[in-house]
């Protein structure tokens, strides 16, 4: 059987054993990766501001410029979207899917290892900015090929839903950094911890790079993308990469980097600049993490349900509450977290990880549906990745800096509805794609391109 008819029995139902399997894999390095990402996110309020920068006597300055060269893992990942969707496009998604995880992994345990600026002066942070590059051009290429590898396995009446399960591995990462800096953080002194332990969640990736690679040994790429590669080697004009998706689908990429402003944003604003916020409130550092893990547990099970919802209703309904409650979260959650009580401030986060489901549960849905096979790895990476450069690299750091400016939240709300504004009208003007075919998408921009 020829991969095109393959590809046409999968969109009407396929072996979904085998999809289960394929979500797995997707997973497992989607965890991996994240897990290692957003322990940078989190050591870099409580660490790296302190260890790795110059002390000048106020200690959001030292977590500002540990903020900056976060932000340098969001600039390369348009870089590495760049680059891995343009050869992922071309060669396939698995194998670049176990390179990019080999790299986050040894990028990750190097930051471990790194001497602190009291030993090596500012060689310290130099080094933390390198390691900090590499780790997010690595996660550049994993989210395209990660979602895509689902997303073309799966049906074309519940692409929401399978296709959500590799952003539900975000959390999950998350879920997992946050119980290793909880557990580290409660057994140990703060000399310890800041002298030490904090090395352990690094050097931890390790063990969970290993798991994850081999899981993703055990999938193929999708018949979809096997019939595209095959119907493009009898077209020797056919164009891939970053220019070809520009000239061909412009509105794909720039609709999808719209819904992502807002959705990125405020994503950072709940699970990192929150723990800046409400440890500037002299809230427990463990009583944050603590609150923070049962509210990532809420949303690992909020996703799912959110891309179940965009398969019934559609993609852009859900899109819209999700971008309008986004708008709506900071003249919310501030005054709860203002509180200092612990139910107040677990609703807050809860309410600001339940709205984010509602866009990023179907993102992966959405774009994959935007572009035809040929070029569909280079156009979600760059929707996706490009957007953070100017959204949630510097989320936390405009946080910080008005926090330090203004010693209210209420510039801070305003940003964040701003933001919420931005993917509220690219979700106004996006196209309803719930149902549609692949086949017939590759279909129509085969007789475009001819």
């Amino acid at each position: 059987m020829n991969e095109a008819r393959r590809a046409e029995e999968q969109e009407q139902g396929g072996d979904t054993s085998y999809l289960r399997r394929v979500v797995g894999a997707s997973m497992a390095g989607t965890v991996v990766e994240w897990y290692e990402f957003f322990l940078y996110g989190t050591a870099a309020t409580l660490v790296f501001g302190r260890l790795f920068f110059p002390a000048t006597g106020n200690e959001l300055d030292g977590i500002i410029a540990a903020f900056a060269t976060y932000a340098v893992g969001f600039i390369a990942r348009p870089l590495g979207g760049i680059i891995f969707g343009h050869i992922g496009d071309k060669v396939g998604r698995k194998s670049l899917l176990q390179f990019s995880l080999v790299l986050i992994g040894l990028s990750t345990f190097l930051m471990g290892c790194l001497p602190t600026f009291a030993t090596i002066g500012y060689w310290a942070p130099a080094l933390l900015v390198l390691l900090r590059f590499l780790q997010g051009f690595a996660l550049g290429g994993e989210w395209g090929g990660a979602v895509l590898l689902v997303t073309e396995h799966s049906p074309n009446r519940s692409r929401g839903f399978w296709g959500s399960f590799p952003q539900a591995g975000v959390p999950i990462g998350n879920l997992l950094a946050t119980v290793v800096l909880l557990v580290l953080s409660a057994t140990l002194s703060e000399a310890d911890f800041l002298a030490w332990g904090w090395r352990v969640g690094f050097w931890l990736s390790v063990v969970i790079v290993g798991i994850g690679y081999y899981i993703r040994t055990q999938v193929s790429d999708s018949p979809i993308f096997k019939a595209a590669r095959a119907a493009a080697e009898h077209r020797a004009d056919e164009g891939y990469g970053l220019v070809e998706v520009f000239r061909r689908y412009p509105r794909g990429v720039f609709t999808a980097m719209g819904l992502r402003f807002g959705e990125n944003i405020l994503y950072y604003m709940v699970v990192t600049f929150s723990i800046t916020y409400l440890d500037h409130r002299d809230i427990d550092t463990t009583r944050i993490l603590s609150l923070l893990f049962v509210a990532n547990i809420v949303q690992v099970l909020a996703i799912p349900l959110a891309g179940g919802w965009a398969d019934r209703i559609g993609r852009r309904p859900v899109y819209l509450m999700g971008a309008a409650g986004a708008m709506i979260w900071p003249f919310v959650a501030f005054p709860l977290f203002d509180t200092g009580a612990t139910g107040a401030i677990l609703a807050a986060i809860v309410l600001g990880l339940s709205v984010h489901a509602l866009m990023y549960a179907a993102q992966p849905a959405i774009m994959t549906e935007m572009f035809p096979t040929r070029m569909r790895y280079s156009g979600v990476s760059l929707g996706y990745q490009v957007t953070a450069i100017v959204a949630g690299s510097w989320a936390p750091l405009v946080g910080t800096a008005l926090l330090r400016g203004y010693d209210s939240w209420t510039p801070i709300a305003v940003y964040i509805l701003a933001a919420g504004a931005v993917s509220l009208g690219s979700a106004l003007v996006m196209r309803e794609t719930k149902n549609s075919s692949l086949v017939d998408l590759d279909r129509a921009d085969a007789r475009l391109t001819a």
